[in-house]
């Protein structure tokens, strides 16, 4: 079915090709973090402080294991307990100040993109409003934006993390025993490979979903309002709002199943690839221990260090995928940040400084929308002297009702004070 009006705008198509994560919307989306870029640095700070700090606690069990309790040094032993002690307690206190500057940056980007977004609609012509459904308003202005808040607030920061995590927990691990780095880094690709087409798998159920999310919505604040309410008590439509609202519905239930589907398809195939990597560590290190060449407590270390390493891969991938799908709220927020506002003031338009509270009406013709096709510009229209005149008609052309004018050529004047009522044929 043909989508004309501002639904040309707004609705996605699926024939056209996937929505691609382009360098152009990373960049719009960053834009964002500039107003807050104090509260990012301290963000980086901690993440890369308290990465190295929990670095150092698989280094202080191989120095018990390897030298501690072999020479029975309870001096060494004792620090080494603090030691244990602290680090935790340290990397829990920055994760406070990580948090807590982490969700002042991230709460006001949101705040910022809300407020654009909630003063780029106030701009738009009635007819936006007129031709826009109030539930897929509400969707775009408080879900859509609750999704890109999760992207800015747990998805970014999760990236972050994991990959300052994972680059220093390999450049120890390579430090302390090369070979088996080498073992651990060969099950990377069964890791990344799965990664871009359940990406991409994902990202289109999460836009599917929002749409379905959005039907229901619509349903509910067209029929639950008094005024909904009324006209299907009036009509006895219940029966078939009830069936279009549990279409909706089933959608909405569906999509949820597939994705529970294909998401935990992911995760068997990440622990698969995660238990590959470890057995291959146990065989090789035990080997590498039996013959002398490494000493158990290096074994230790490096099997505490791999929980590290491939956690933070799982995490990578799974937030490659998480990533994918958020931009999809990104995305349908800036589709209605780019709608076109129709009516502007003109660069030497007049402000009313001294109003004096009298308003002339000089011929002034006025209609509900007009023959054109929705959202596009009709060839002819009112004028301030009233409807235009239509020279040629198309024999062929299908008959269409003609449009009644609800004002014209209408001239009054309204003084301070007075109250006006325009009232029609019907009493409206």
């Amino acid at each position: 079915m043909h989508s004309s009006g501002w639904w040309r705008y707004i609705s996605y198509d699926e024939s056209k090709g996937k929505a691609q994560i382009d360098r152009e919307l990373l960049w719009r989306v960053f834009g964002y973090a500039r107003p807050h870029l104090f509260a990012v640095a301290i963000v980086l700070v901690t993440i890369v402080t308290n990465s190295l700090l929990e670095l150092l606690p698989p280094l202080l069990y191989r120095e018990l294991i390897d030298h501690v309790l072999p020479e029975r040094n309870m001096t060494r032993l004792n620090w080494l307990a603090l030691g244990l002690l602290a680090i935790p307690l340290a990397t829990g206190l920055i994760s406070v100040v990580n948090r807590y500057y982490s969700s002042r940056a991230g709460e006001g980007i949101i705040h910022d993109l809300r407020q654009q977004m909630y003063g780029h609609l106030q701009a738009m012509s009635l007819r936006f409003f007129t031709e826009t459904k109030s539930g897929e308003i509400y969707s775009r202005l408080n879900n859509d934006v609750v999704g890109a808040q999760n992207a800015i607030t747990g998805t970014i920061p999760n990236i972050l993390t994991n990959s300052v995590t994972l680059i220093s927990t390999l450049a120890v691990m390579i430090s302390i025993e090369w070979r088996l780095a080498v073992l651990a880094v060969i099950v990377l690709p069964l890791f990344l490979l799965p990664a871009r087409r359940v990406a991409l798998i994902l990202r289109n159920i999460r836009r599917a979903a929002m749409e379905h999310q959005t039907d229901m919505s619509n349903s509910i604040s067209e029929t639950l309002t008094i005024n909904g309410a009324l006209l299907v008590k009036t009509f006895g439509r219940q029966q078939q709002e009830l069936a279009r609202f549990g279409k909706a519905n089933a959608a909405v239930r569906d999509i949820g199943v597939r994705r529970a589907q294909v998401g935990q398809w992911f995760f068997l195939g990440l622990g698969s690839a995660s238990a590959i990597g470890t057995a291959l560590i146990y065989w090789a290190g035990g080997y590498l221990v039996l013959q002398e060449t490494i000493s158990v407590g290096t074994i230790v270390a490096f099997v505490a260090y791999l929980s590290r390493l491939y956690g933070p891969i799982t995490a990578l991938t799974n937030v490659q995928v998480e990533f994918a799908t958020s931009m999809v709220s990104f995305e349908r927020v800036f589709e209605w940040l780019d709608l076109p506002i129709e009516i502007m003031d003109k660069p030497e338009a007049i402000a009313l400084d001294k109003v004096q509270g009298r308003v002339r009406f000089d011929a002034v013709s006025f209609r509900y929308g007009g023959n054109e096709a929705q959202g596009e510009p009709a060839k002819k229209d009112a004028g301030a002297n009233g409807p235009a005149e239509q020279d040629e008609i198309d024999d062929d052309a299908e008959p269409v009702r003609e449009r009644l004018w609800a004002l014209e050529n209408v001239n009054f004047e309204m003084a301070p004070g007075e109250l006006v009522a325009l009232v029609g044929p019907s009493g409206a």
